[in-house]
């Protein structure tokens, strides 16, 4: 609950604080004497939806290294590293990509994968996976990985929040501006405060709905990885072990910034919020695999 909390309070922040900052730079000329001006809206709104989720894929290696501590491996210092290493190699050979850099962070089961570029990406698995899973179990894990990274999760992720973020700020300012003018005794006033309360209180709302299309994509998106895991290994057998075994134990938090490329998160119930399907519902889409 806290972190769903967190991730709707920080989307919707980020909206508002664009939106207050464009405004106070006059770049809000939407708003006319003869009305609203939806070709200019609909530029506002893109600038304010698409900025925020760009900047926070163009830093979200350097803050997801560190937000969870997790450390690169530019020289393996052990058998573990080096295997880990050479898998990484492997698999990234197979989908065809770049070797992104690999790091290892402290704490329970879990895995991420991030970055802008599906060649200049970030794969972080944790001492807790490493210690807890074969080498099989783990390798699965790092193809699904791997397979975001090939898929371009990471650029699609931030492309479906910048498109719903726009649609938020663009249907807020219109019903905003449809009340104001319904309860407003002046028509041919600025916006009152009409607008503006509406206009907060909508992209909460909207922000809310928009929230839960971005994790039914990420729940969808979470099936196809599974399924690139399937490729690389050549057998759906090892994800479906890995998942098993993550299924009996409690995952590793991860920052909102790299929560929706983890390799699992529980849902509860609030589970339209939730950016991972049901473990039994993985493992049953890849046993349906042939």
């Amino acid at each position: 609950m806290k972190r769903i909390f967190l991730f709707l309070a920080t989307n919707i922040a980020v909206l508002v604080v664009l939106s207050v900052v464009l405004s106070l730079l006059g770049v809000n000329r939407f708003l006319t004497g003869s009305g609203l001006n939806l070709p200019m809206l609909l530029v506002f709104s893109a600038v304010v939806g698409f900025t925020g989720s760009i900047i926070s894929l163009l830093i979200s290696k350097p803050m997801a290294k560190w937000s969870t501590g997790a450390q690169v491996i530019d020289a393996p210092a052990n058998s573990t590293e080096l295997w880990l290493l050479d898998t990484v190699q492997k698999l990234s050979d197979r989908a065809g990509i770049r070797m992104p850099e690999v790091a290892v962070y402290e704490g329970e089961p879990n895995a991420f994968a991030t970055g802008a570029f599906k060649n200049s990406a970030l794969v972080a698995v944790s001492t807790g996976l490493l210690q807890g899973m074969t080498r099989d179990e783990v390798e699965a894990v790092l193809g699904h990985e791997i397979a975001h990274i090939a898929n371009g999760d990471m650029v699609t992720m931030t492309l479906v929040q910048g498109v719903v973020n726009t649609f938020v700020v663009f249907l807020s300012r219109v019903v905003g501006y449809v009340v104001d003018r319904a309860i407003s005794r002046d028509n041919n006033s600025g916006p009152g405060i009409g607008y503006m309360v509406t206009v907060m209180v909508c992209q909460i709302v909207f922000g809310i709905a928009a929230s839960m299309i971005v994790a039914w994509f990420s729940r969808h998106r979470e099936f196809r990885a599974d399924a690139g895991s399937a490729q690389l290994l050549g057998s759906p057998q090892p994800m479906v072990k890995a998942l098993a075994r993550l299924g009996g134990v409690e995952p590793s938090h991860l920052p909102e910034s790299v929560a929706t490329l983890g390799i699992h998160d529980k849902p509860g119930f609030l589970d339209l919020f939730s950016t991972h399907p049901p473990i039994e519902q993985r493992i049953a889409a890849l046993r349906g695999m042939r």
